[in-house]
């Protein structure tokens, strides 16, 4: 971890602190970069179930094992 100095706009630090229920301009920016992360993590697995990467659900013998309700 580094210690550095950047402007920050206080508005946006200020919104951004409600909407992720934070208290301090550090715990804002750290929960702000960890939801890009978590995002991104997101749309990459929306993404391979889009594509069926990796999965076998489109594959015959293995649906025709599945639960069916």
């Amino acid at each position: 971890m580094r210690k550095t100095t950047v402007a920050i706009d206080d508005e946006l630090v200020a919104r951004v602190r409600i909407l992720l229920g934070t208290s301090s301009i550090r715990e804002t920016i750290d929960s702000a970069l960890r939801e890009v992360e978590r995002r991104e993590a997101r749309r990459r697995e929306i993404r391979a179930l889009i594509d069926m990467d990796g999965l076998d659900l489109s594959d015959p013998a293995v649906m025709s094992k599945s639960w069916r309700y």
